[in-house]
């Protein structure tokens, strides 16, 4: 257990730990103050998740996102949400959500600031109707310089050049899972004082694991080098790892990710023939990158199955890409059958 989760020692809040951080030098005033308005923001959004069908906020929209994705009630909530609180608090230029088609400047009627903000309002939405953890992910970059008013291109920025990122679970309890670039830390929701409060700090993903996560269902649509890793894997203790491996599977990226920073674990989502023009089904922007930067910071690895996620230049908004994240050694290994494939 770690000092801060201890009897004893004193609560260290989120606002605490970002001012320890400012004072470090490690991050600046507008920084700090954007991270608390997304935490505000968490705050609401775990509000509205939590009353369930009391809420009136389960079941279909009736709408769809710009990938053509049906929304869920929840998912047009969440995502107002986060667009007001972030609006008017003057340390951003411009945010970008996965449920947007294109990127919005913060209007000229606020004052502006010099980051861009990025976010998967709800993850793991269609996990609402029946109860199970969903989360929400956000990813910040510095808007380049001398762009006052960031258009879509300004986002494309490789993963390595995040500031911060991180992701709110809502489960049986809320938690901010947050990284500055300085290690990877759990904050967790004390729904008394309305504050998020630190209760891991540095979190460290084992290197390696016997554990993985992954849509079995799709196993016939998967290329040969990925049918080949997971085949190994189920072989067990008789195969050529020599150890059992156990699947978990929540179809809840956040959920998923959660559990593996927690106690070790690899989470893919590889590329597929259902539908080939697709790369994958990840967002680079408002997935993959700042869950890759939390695992890294953690101890761990991401590829997208050759290639570390964070190197990868983005061509555009919502680009998809194949998933390989968690227990580094773990994450060596299947890129290993990828690369061994694509030599002969």
């Amino acid at each position: 257990m770690s000092p801060d989760s201890t009897s004893n020692a004193k609560p260290i809040s989120l606002t605490h730990y970002l001012i320890d951080e400012q004072r470090a030098g490690r991050v600046n005033a507008d920084l700090r103050l954007l991270i608390e308005v997304v935490a505000r923001a968490c705050k609401t959004i775990a509000v509205a998740v939590g009353k369930g069908a009391l809420g009136g906020v389960l079941g279909d929209a009736g709408t769809g996102n710009v990938q053509g994705e049906a929304q869920k009630k929840l998912d047009v909530i969440a995502n107002d949400v986060l667009l007001e609180a972030n609006a008017w608090g003057g340390h951003l230029a411009g945010l970008a959500s996965e449920e947007m088609e294109h990127s919005q400047p913060i209007p000229d009627v606020y004052p502006r600031g010099n980051y861009l903000l990025l976010f998967d309002p709800l993850d793991g939405s269609s996990n609402i109707d029946v109860n199970v953890s969903v989360g929400t992910i956000f990813s910040v970059l510095h808007c380049p310089d001398g762009v006052n008013t960031p258009e879509d291109q300004h986002y494309l920025q490789a993963g390595t050049t995040q500031v911060a990122a991180g992701y709110c679970i809502y489960g049986p309890s809320t938690m901010m899972v947050l990284t500055v670039g300085n290690g990877t830390h759990a904050f967790t929701l004390d729904r008394e004082h309305g504050s998020f409060i630190l209760t891991q700090r540095g979190m460290m993903v084992p290197q390696e694991t016997q554990e993985f996560a992954i849509n079995m269902s799709n196993r016939r649509h998967w290329d040969a080098p990925m049918q080949h890793y997971v085949d190994d894997l189920l072989a067990g203790k008789d195969g050529v790892r020599g150890k059992d491996f156990n699947m978990r599977w929540i179809a809840s990226m956040v959920a998923d990710v959660h559990r593996i920073l927690t106690r070790g674990g690899i989470f893919i989502y590889p590329w597929d023939r259902k539908d080939p023009s697709k790369p994958g089904k990840l967002r680079l922007m408002y997935e993959a990158n700042p869950m890759s930067f939390l695992v890294e910071q953690a101890g761990g690895a991401a590829t997208d199955g050759r290639t570390r996620i964070m190197d990868i230049a983005p061509s555009g908004l919502h680009q998809r890409v194949p998933v390989f994240l968690g227990s580094k050694k773990e994450v060596e290994e299947a890129t290993r059958y990828h690369l061994k494939h694509d030599r002969g």
